[in-house]
């Protein structure tokens, strides 16, 4: 299984912009200047995204209610919700991506069978990659942004070897 670009790029945008985030209420608990929304630009620059890709990203993380916009001056991007309750899967879904692992479309190749004589004929590896789709969308479910920045992420399965 691959995650699209538009997953990554999401993941790696709202990680970025949950540390912003942090970053400025930390400066702000200090005394300093609140330094209002974190905008896209900042973002794309420090992650090395395309600005116009983030645009179209954001679009549809702020139509799932990830992230509130900030219009005007100081105007940008912050969470919605706390980093704690955005998991890395809500993003993923936010973008219209889909964690599956096979390719079981009927018509499709390699899963259901073409053969009209028997429909609903799966492949001898369905259920392993459904049962590894649903591990990986079990996993992303629960790592929420504030794991990903507190570097709390343990595979359940995690081979040192592989490392």
């Amino acid at each position: 299984m691959q995650l699209s670009t538009r997953g990554r790029y999401a993941v790696m945008a709202m990680v970025e912009l949950a540390a912003q985030q942090e970053a400025a209420e930390a400066d702000e608990a200090l005394g300093d200047c609140p330094r209002g929304a974190t905008t896209l630009a900042g973002i794309a620059a420090e992650q090395h995204l395309s600005l116009a890709y983030l645009e179209q990203i954001f679009a549809r993380l702020r139509r799932a209610g990830l992230v509130a916009a900030l219009r005007g001056p100081g105007g940008g991007y912050r969470l919605a919700r706390p980093a704690a309750a955005i998991a890395v899967a809500d993003i993923i879904a936010a973008v219209d991506e889909r964690i599956e692992a096979t390719r079981c479309e009927p018509g499709a190749p390699g899963c259901i069978a073409a053969d009209p004589a028997r429909p609903a004929r799966r492949c001898r590896t369905h259920d392993l990659w459904a049962a590894l789709g649903e591990t990986i969308a079990c996993f992303l479910a629960e790592i929420t942004l504030a794991d990903v920045l507190a570097g709390r992420i343990s595979a359940p399965a995690r081979s040192e070897s592989i490392a």
